[in-house]
């Protein structure tokens, strides 16, 4: 089994299909939130592609320490902003994912905060997590989407505004 393959392959279709959502991204949201305790449109959507480069920093590192910097969020405000970092972010991770080899996935990768471990899995563990929170966010997304009435495009399938996905 080819790994790496399967890693990169399913980066790529999250990344278009990412694609699609963040080109409809309404700069006139940014201010969004259903509800208090969520996030803003803008910050989300920022999360999401931020992600996108969490397999090529976790391919070239050992941990992320909160406390200690090295993955700083970037201020974005504009689709444009957001899909210029949804490319530079899948670029580092396919560039990453393209030069490792099986044994780079078996390493620990840690989450820390001052030294105090909060999670820690495998490499090819803490990138399968990556994916998903890619498709978690990005579902989020979506609602926020749907609360405006704005069109979905499909994801793994159609939907209500695309049934001929």
């Amino acid at each position: 089994m080819d790994t790496l393959k399967q890693l990169r392959d399913e980066l790529q279709t999250e990344y278009q299909t990412t694609k699609r959502f963040l080109e409809i991204y309404p700069d006139n949201k940014n201010d969004y939130r259903p509800h208090p305790k969520s996030m803003k449109m803008i910050h989300l959507a920022t999360h999401i592609t931020e992600v996108f480069g969490w397999a090529g920093f976790m391919l070239n590192s050992s941990e992320l320490d909160f406390a200690k910097g090295g993955m700083e969020t970037k201020v974005l405000l504009t689709k444009e902003d957001l899909l210029q970092v949804l490319d530079e972010n899948y670029n580092a991770s396919e560039e990453a994912l393209e030069k490792a080899n099986e044994q780079d996935l078996e390493p620990t990768w840690a989450l820390k905060n001052d030294g105090h471990e909060l999670a820690s899995w495998t490499k090819y563990a803490a990138i399968r997590h990556s994916l998903n929170q890619i498709t978690h966010h990005r579902a989020q997304l979506g609602v926020y989407y749907r609360l405006n009435d704005i069109e979905l495009p499909g994801s793994y399938g159609p939907t209500a505004d695309n049934p001929s996905f």
